[in-house]
């Protein structure tokens, strides 16, 4: 049915004009009008109240508090679902005032809740709320959606009365008098003191309330003066955001934030004021945070997830500042709130730096901005207020985003036209800011124009590098100089250029874009006019794609020669940005046509000299470009091998690691050279940057297997530019495992490459200490040992050049000479021979270097050879005088007699005491077990050799018992009894009277007699009885000797003489000993 016009107007007016206007304007409204324009009043589209109840229209998140991931729980959701069980009751429409009871059913839990829910709306906006509930949230409660929803799906069952004024205004004075008086009789508790005020003022003459005409109305609507926005509890957006910062990033409080943001952008979108000022209210309690003082005190930086909070705050400024729309008296207001917030203190600077950092690099390079060294720090609002100073006016760019361009020249854009570009003076990552801008305030299809301009901007502006490169190609390299191009790149710029035209052109281009059919008219007003005039494909050139538009897009940002910016988090965000570029152009599927894209591209970045971060001209501050690179490689190499290497092979480079130039030296930019002589501990990500660069050679290293030459170049580029011995290393065991896969034979030339890195990481890391050293070692072996036994001949033959005499020995000659390699070559005896005589030469070459630690395994590695064992015999006999401990000397007479040359044990044995030394009180000493050895050995060799030990024994050692220990076993039997030459000995035990044994006897008494009295200078009474237990034991000793029962006794009384101050210790001796 069609409307009656007075329907159509009746709406048009409720939409636009606060009711105080239509009041003024005409004297007498009929009351047929008045409820029509109050019917109008009320919002019509449910888009708004979801909006305002739920994190997003999608319904995926959800409420502020977190209390439940499940959609259903959205208030949003729960509103409906009250609605549609029937729960909504007394709903009444008084004017521009909605109110009704919503019933909330009882649960297993919780009791059934009324709650009395009443709603004030002005202009198709609801302007106020109140709910029983008692609800704290920045969105509607469930019950005040379930009511709206009401109003909104059954109009025609809500009950409409005219405002209360309006009905007042109809009663006679005895009909107001019995309305109050009712008024206040039901309600006589809750009304009757504020009656009572009411009436007193209005019955004093002189009182505020009569210089006043007439009264207020709640249910009356709007007037002129009131700001038509729809409610917001500026209250709790505060205390929400106050609440999720003091929680620092746990329990999701990050995650949270980033849902406000997302509901700014939504508000943006649907051109609604409360936006930009719960982005105020955000933005204050940000500024508030008392950990900025914190940080900023301490010089420590903040979290990288906070950052980024940081970042899309000042994001959203530039998207608010940069609204095509917006009045300059709002642009004003926002300048001046963006430049308060700038001027405090603690306020985050753009690229993350604190005060404690170096100068910002860009600011003090030649070619910088020359008045940028005596600005003050780019703070995350510097850019939003610089926009404040963009307009929208420039003619050639109205004309881009009004279609006039496209209108004008679209039929010849192949031929004679040139596509739209943008104006000259606009700087690329601003005319971005507006494309998101322009996306974020609802107009996709002028984003979308505009997008497109830059793009044809930055295609030209390619071809227009290239040219000029070209054209100037033999100066600059005859020169070398590299001056950087770009000092602000695209990727990781804190606008976020490229991510921004990629997301326009897919999304826009795949109509996901959900935009108001609007168009933008710069006369002021908003035309609905040709919605569907323009479908977006004809705004391309014919076979291009928003796909490739996108794709290309992305390759000239990664691809662009950009200095590395300074600041660690700076940096990190050049990483995460490539990265997120990347994974956003992965999921892309490569067709012929992208393929053509990217070899385009490809050949371009090869060319352009310095202008690409893959050209011939690399500036040593340059981003690296080795994680785009390996994405360039897997994406052209199953349809052009060749380009594909040639990126990868040129984007090796790491010129930053290269040795530093001399500031003569012309193949450095030289402001560089002379300002900052070693800068990468400023190349804070660093050791990222190094594992990408390996992680590109893996991908190379894995592609060429079974191509003998490429494998070469891909080796070549390695030891050229890695440098790091870590990473050349993981190089190493990825082509060794990629060249020995179980499913087919050995690659060969693979296998050398890893054997040929290995070697590199052993020459790399043989005098600096490095914790996997031995596991480097190991490997190597294994490695050699599958390429062959040649390549295990040829690095024991060039052993010092690799390993330390130790590695050499006890890893490498032992790993060749064991069962498991002879094995696993299959070698013939003469073979065999050969590696062990390599092993055997480089055990003794290792013994005369560093015989301490090479000397054992020389010996046994020489076992088999009499000539070569004999020699590593000799070696360690002429070094045991001063170069070895008597440990090691010790370990390797026990060897000696473990092989059946107890004579030579018995040799080392006696070099070996000569160097120890135990003190009286070392009774515990690891050695004490091989002066026992020894003493049993020579005991068993014969009274000759035990003769010529015993007075090495006496002295090196001091230790009473030990001496004591020694005496008792060498009188327990007769020497030489387990001798070849025993039949020669009498068989008689040794006399204690006589030599060797009364001189071990001497030095064992004299020991005990020193041990007492040192410990007796400091003895503690809970000692006293372990010190009798040890007079015992010495009595033993004494009583072994001839006159010892005298001699004892004398030590005694010498004692209690000495030490008659220790009266409980002499009286505990006198009762053991008399």
């Amino acid at each position: 049915i069609p409307e009656s016009l007075l329907d159509i107007s009746a709406r048009k007016v409720a939409e636009k004009w606060p009711f105080q206007r239509v009041e003024e304007r005409f004297e007498r409204i009929p009351e047929p009008v008045q409820r029509r324009i109050v019917y109008w009043s009320f919002p019509r589209s449910e888009r708004e109240i979801c909006m305002y109840s739920s994190f997003n229209t999608g319904g995926e998140d959800s409420g502020t508090s977190g209390e439940n991931s499940d959609e259903t729980r959205l208030p949003f959701r729960r509103g409906i679902a009250l609605l549609e069980s029937d729960c909504v009751d007394n709903v009444l429409q008084v004017g521009f005032h909605l109110s009704g009871t919503v019933t909330e059913p009882a649960t297993a839990s919780e009791p059934e809740l009324v709650c009395s829910v009443s709603v004030s709306f002005d202009r198709c906006k609801i302007t106020a709320v109140t709910c029983g509930c008692g609800n704290k949230d920045i969105f509607y409660c469930a019950h005040v959606v379930a009511l709206a929803l009401y109003r909104v799906r059954k109009p025609e069952q809500v009950k409409l009365h005219l405002p209360i004024s309006e009905t007042l205004f109809q009663m006679n004075r005895d009909q107001l008098q019995k309305f109050v008086q009712y008024l206040i009789t039901v309600h006589h508790t809750e009304v009757l003191p504020t009656a009572q005020k009411l009436a007193d003022e209005i019955l004093s003459t002189n009182s505020e309330i009569n210089q006043v005409h007439g009264a207020p109305d709640p249910t009356a609507g709007a007037s002129v003066d009131d700001e038509n926005c729809w409610h917001l509890d500026e209250e709790q957006v505060q205390e929400q955001v106050k609440l999720f910062l003091s929680q620092g990033g746990y329990h999701g409080s990050g995650k949270q934030l980033n849902l406000l943001f997302s509901k700014v952008r939504e508000m943006l979108k649907m051109r609604d004021s409360n936006g930009a000022r719960m982005l105020t209210l955000i933005t204050e309690q940000f500024m508030g945070d008392p950990r900025l003082a914190l940080w900023r005190q301490q010089g420590t930086t903040m979290t990288d997830k906070y950052r980024q909070l940081w970042d899309e705050l000042g994001a959203l400024w530039m998207c608010i500042v940069l609204n095509p729309h917006c009045k300059s008296e709002q642009k004003c207001v926002w300048l001046r709130q963006l430049r308060r917030w700038n001027g405090v203190d603690v306020c985050p600077w753009e690229d993350g730096n604190h005060s404690n950092e170096l100068p910002n690099l860009t600011h003090a390079l030649p070619h910088g901005n020359p008045d940028s060294s005596s600005r003050p720090h780019r703070t995350v609002f510097t850019r939003a207020i610089e926009a404040c100073d963009l307009h929208w006016q420039d003619t050639h760019l109205q004309r881009i985003i009004t279609h006039d361009l496209y209108t004008h020249s679209h039929s010849s854009v192949g031929s004679n036209s040139l596509p739209p570009r943008l104006p000259l003076a606009e700087h690329i990552p601003t005319a971005c800011a507006r494309v998101d801008a322009l996306r974020s305030h609802g107009y996709p299809r002028e984003a979308l124009l505009l997008a497109i301009a830059i793009v044809n901007t930055l295609i030209r502006q390619q071809q227009k590098h290239l040219e000029l490169f070209r054209s100037h190609k033999k100066e600059l390299l005859h020169k070398g100089m590299t001056s950087v191009t770009n000092m602000e790149g695209w990727v990781g710029h804190p606008l976020d250029p490229i991510g921004t035209l990629f997301s326009t052109l897919l999304d826009t281009g795949r109509g996901d874009e959900e935009g108001r059919n609007a168009f933008l008219d710069f006369s002021g007003k908003c035309t609905h006019t040709l919605p569907h005039l323009f479908p977006a494909q004809r705004l391309l050139d014919d076979g291009q794609s928003f796909v490739a538009l996108a794709v290309e897009t992305a390759l000239i940002g990664l691809g662009q020669q950009r200095v590395m910016p300074d600041g660690l988090y700076a940096q990190e965000k050049v990483c995460r940005n490539e990265e997120q570029l990347l994974a956003k152009l992965q999921e892309v599927e490569l067709d012929d046509a992208l393929v053509k894209i990217f070899r385009k591209q490809a050949i371009f970045l090869l060319e352009a000299g310095p202008y690409s971060g893959l050209g011939e001209l690399l500036y040593r501050e340059s981003v690296p470009m080795h994680t785009f690179a390996k994405y360039l490689f897997t994406s052209l190499l199953p349809h052009d091998t060749e380009l594909a290497y040639k990126i990868a092979l040129r984007a090796m480079r790491l010129p930053v690691l290269e040795s530093m130039a001399p500031s003569g030296d012309l193949s450095r930019p030289h402001h560089i050279v002379s300002m900052v002589p070693n800068r990468y501990p400023r190349w804070f990500t660093l050791s990222h940057i190094e594992s990408q660069q390996c992680e590109l050679a893996s991908t190379m290293l894995t592609a060429a297997k079974g191509d003998g030459r490429k494998l070469e170049t891909v080796l070549e580029s390695i030891q050229k530019n890695i440098h790091s011995s870590s990473h050349i290393f993981k190089l190493a065991q990825d082509a060794f495992k990629i060249a020995t896969l179980m499913d087919s034979l050995p690659d060969i030339t693979l296998l050398k490459v890893s054997l040929e890195l290995g070697l590199q990481v052993m020459r790399m890391t043989l005098s600096t200490l490095n914790w996997r050293r031995r596991e480097m070692v190991r490997w190597l072996v294994t490695c050699a040992t599958e390429v062959g036994v040649y390549a295990l001949d040829s690095i024991m033959q060039s052993w010092f050049t690799l390993f330390t005499p130790t590695e050499a020995t006890s890893i490498v000659a032992t790993t060749v000479m064991s069962n498991t390699t002879i094995v696993r070559l299959h070698l013939d005896c003469h073979q065999q021979e050969n590696l062990a005589s390599s092993a055997r030469t480089l055990a003794l070459q290792c013994t005369m270097k560093d015989p301490q630690n090479c000397a054992l395994s020389a010996l046994t590695l020489c076992e088999k050879d009499h000539i070569a064992f004999e020699t590593a015999y000799q070696i360690v006999l002429d070094a045991a005088v001063t170069g070895m401990s008597y440990t090691q000397l010790f370990t390797i007479a026990r060897y000696m007699e473990h092989r059946g040359y107890p004579m030579r044990a018995y040799k080392l044995a006696t070099l070996a005491m000569a160097h120890l030394n135990l003190s009286y009180n070392q009774d515990t000493h690891p050695a004490i077990n091989d002066v026992l050895w020894a003493c049993a050995l020579s005991h068993s060799l014969g009274k000759n050799e035990l003769t010529a030990v015993i007075p090495l024994v006496v002295k090196s050692v001091k230790c009473a018992t030990v001496l004591s220990d020694i005496l008792r076993r060498c009188t327990l039997t007769t020497p030489g009894m387990v001798a070849l030459h025993s039949r020669r000995n009498s068989g008689k035990l040794m006399s204690l009277d006589k030599a060797p044994l009364r001189q071990l006897l001497d030095a064992t008494i004299g020991a005990y007699i020193n041990t007492t009295h040192s410990r007796l200078t400091h003895i503690s009474p809970r000692h006293y009885s372990e010190f009798i237990e040890f007079l015992s034991k010495a009595r033993e000793t004494f009583l072994m000797a001839q006159d010892g029962h005298i001699q004892f006794t004398q030590f005694i009384d010498n004692l209690k003489q000495i030490y008659k101050g220790k009266k409980k210790l002499m009286m505990l001796v006198r009762e053991r000993f008399g």
